[in-house]
């Protein structure tokens, strides 16, 4: 063991120092041959430790390493300087900051722990972060968007919160595009939650699914139509400057975020305990005010002792609450005097006048 550890040293150092040629004499920044070679020495003991499927992962993994060696160094070149500073920042507060957290109340009886508060943080953060890889990579075009679609599949809430952040660095062209975005991420949260329902209470599936998939149809109908009188309207060439990258992670929305999920889980609870059992229609609503997937999953776990058409109104009450809250975070986020206002009124105010419609077709026909 000591003989390995000593050899691993040695090669660690002349690794070390080749690095550090290449980089001062022919300004190359690639570490793929130094991991490389690192795996590479610690095969020996992998393969006297390790059952066989793993040595054989890893010699496969070595090899696409080898493969993919041109390909990860063009996609080096193509970074910014300080986007490899970035990623750490991200690594460094999902996958170290994160687990270390404790899952202990803060609050005696509310579900508020360091650990929800904190992946709060990383969900915005994260959520900032794909759109900017997105835009930047993948998508260039059509990035917001895809981001809007992606982040509504975890949290319409989060995903509106930044995408109305990020709009404020938007051309008067790009504003469409982002509360397109926006009403998107809505349209996919009404399918998440027909997919979690269906998957929980087939019975109170067969209630709720015409109301989801058509508030989800309406919200990407109203999408589809800010998006295209954004492209009508275009009598500017497209910027083409690119996304500024030096907060792709947007820590102070994040952070702000994360506060306000603080207090709105507080209020909930409190409402709750003050209101009683008699109290689910308005907790309903002011469930809203936070992430809605806790309430509807606890209904849906107690299906026996609520009744399911109980079930639907408040779980259809509880979704526009949600819609509600989440234009005042698009409101608050992209500022007082931001040219999103108009559409974030009229795209947000359609689809909860659908919303309502059908809410009062639920509860008199």
């Amino acid at each position: 063991m000591r003989l390995f550890m000593g050899g691993g040293a040695v090669l660690g150092l002349l690794l070390g120092l080749n690095y550090y040629v290449k980089q001062s004499q022919f300004h190359v920044f690639g570490v793929t041959t130094i991991i490389i070679a690192l795996i590479t020495y610690c095969l020996a003991p992998i393969v006297s430790t390790q059952p066989s499927w793993f040595y054989v992962m890893v010699v496969v993994t070595v090899l696409l390493l080898t493969e993919l060696k041109h390909t990860f160094t063009e996609f080096a070149q193509r970074m910014k300087n300080d986007e490899m500073i970035t990623l750490a920042k991200f690594l460094a507060i999902s996958g170290i900051i994160l687990p270390m957290l404790p899952h202990k109340n803060l609050i005696p009886d509310i579900n508020l722990t360091p650990y929800s508060i904190w992946l709060a943080t990383v969900v915005v953060s994260g959520i900032s972060y794909l759109s900017y890889l997105l835009k930047r990579y993948v998508f260039h075009e059509s990035g917001v968007l895809v981001s809007g679609i992606i982040g509504g599949l975890y949290s319409s809430t989060a995903t509106i919160s930044v995408l109305a952040r990020k709009s404020r660095k938007a051309s008067a062209q790009e504003a469409n595009e982002y509360v397109a975005a926006m009403l998107l991420a809505v349209s996919m949260m009404f399918l998440r939650f027909m997919i979690l329902i269906l998957i929980f209470s087939r019975e109170i599936f067969m209630s709720i699914y015409p109301y989801l998939l058509i508030m989800s149809v309406v919200a990407a109908v109203v999408a589809w139509f800010i998006h295209s009188r954004q492209r009508r309207s275009k009598d500017l060439p497209a910027d083409s400057e690119e996304e500024d990258s030096s907060n792709p992670l947007e820590f102070k929305v994040a952070l702000i975020f994360a506060t306000l999920f603080v207090i709105f889980t507080v209020l909930t609870h409190y409402t709750l305990v003050y209101a009683g059992t008699g109290g689910l229609n308005l907790l309903s609503f002011v469930s809203g005010l936070s992430d809605i997937t806790p309430f509807i999953l606890n209904l849906l776990q107690n299906t026996g002792s609520v009744a399911v058409l109980v079930v639907v109104a408040c779980s259809m009450q509880a979704i526009i609450s949600n819609i509600l809250v989440n234009m005042f975070y698009a409101l608050f986020f992209a500022g007082k005097g931001s040219k999103l206002r108009p559409w974030i009124l009229g795209g947000f105010g359609t689809v909860i006048g659908v919303n309502l419609v059908l809410l009062l077709f639920f509860y008199f026909i």
